[in-house]
């Protein structure tokens, strides 16, 4: 494949994911969703981890698999809610299920929408009632919106007829439990915090910039790219809050839609790019819907709360990721290299 041809790919994949992400972000909103970001955010996953768009059975499946942990994990929260150590333990474990699938290379999109999902139902369900009960639905909702805005951005911006044949098969690797057991550690005690705290906002915030930020990590073979990766990530929620900050000027849905096509078309296309840096791109754009979501969003206290304070939940949250995984990482190292 020429390079010219792989920039073209990139800029018809960068395209497709600002004009779903800006589109669903904007019928969200009109539609007073509660998590407006929920719908785009699948839809950017889908469209990034494949240049082609999803066939209908896969995407059926993905469906069936968010609702079925989302089923569970309400089921979960609702039975051990109340007993916080049984609680922990459960959800220790499907984090560390989810974090092995990941380091062999396996489940590609579907495992960090499974650990969105498993940070976002129990929080709902213990720090919010009202919502929790319909946190199914939304859910879904998510899913399926998200397919079709995947469609639709392929139908304006189709793939070539002749692409070329590397279909982006994952690459298997050894699977490091100790890595994965870490990755768990890390992400559980952000949850034990964040399952006592009043403030649901900074409780969506922070183990969610944890779970983009270890899928990245991986790609960061030195302490530099690893100091690389967490500006970057910054950066995406400094631009939901300007972002934010000119949506105010004038609050309107012709404003909001150009804001995230720009924002989208900036971020999106660099994280569609054929490089190790797309990953971490594809993380800070992931932050921004978060952030830029919850400030537009109906939730009790979502819009009051000044972006500044989220930005430090972000930047708390990128801090304790990098010094946690430079301890635990390094101290399994040192064990392997012992032994």
């Amino acid at each position: 494949m020429s390079i010219d041809s792989a920039g073209a790919a990139q800029r018809r994949k960068g395209l497709r994911v600002a004009l779903a992400v800006s589109l669903g972000f904007t019928a969200s909103v009109a539609s007073g969703a509660l998590v407006p970001f929920l719908g785009p955010l699948f839809a950017a996953q889908f469209l990034l981890s494949s240049a082609v768009p999803m066939p209908l059975a896969k995407t059926f499946g993905m469906a069936v698999l968010i609702f079925v942990v989302g089923t569970v994990m309400s089921i979960l929260t609702s039975w051990f809610g109340d007993h916080p150590a049984s609680f922990l333990l459960l959800l220790g474990l499907l984090y560390f299920s989810c974090f092995v699938a990941q380091s062999s290379g396996k489940g590609g999109a579907a495992i960090s929408l499974v650990l969105i999902v498993s940070v976002l139902v129990p929080l709902l369900g213990v720090l919010n009632k009202e919502l929790a009960a319909s946190i199914l639905s939304i859910l879904l909702l998510g899913v399926i919106s998200g397919a079709v805005l995947m469609w639709l951005a392929h139908a304006v911006f189709p793939e070539p007829a002749i692409v070329d044949a590397s279909k982006q098969e994952a690459v298997i690797r050894p699977t490091d439990y100790g890595r994965a057991l870490a990755n768990s550690l890390i992400l559980l005690s952000v949850m034990a915090i964040c399952l006592t705290s009043d403030n649901l906002t900074s409780a969506a915030v922070i183990p969610i910039t944890v779970i983009t930020l270890l899928t990245q990590l991986d790609a960061a073979a030195t302490g530099r790219a690893a100091f690389g990766l967490a500006i970057v990530n910054l950066f995406g929620g400094i631009i939901a809050s300007v972002a934010y900050e000119v949506l105010n000027l004038r609050p309107n849905l012709l404003s909001l839609f150009l804001i995230t096509l720009v924002v989208c078309l900036f971020i999106g296309g660099r994280a569609a790019a054929r490089s190790p840096d797309a990953r971490v791109y594809a993380g800070a754009l992931t932050i921004f819907l978060i952030l830029f979501g919850l400030g537009v969003s109906p939730l009790p206290g979502s819009a009051a709360e000044s972006f500044s304070t989220r930005i430090l939940y972000v930047g708390a949250a990128i801090l304790y990721t990098l010094l946690a995984t430079a301890l635990l990482w390094r101290q399994r190292a040192v064990n392997v290299a012992v032994a």
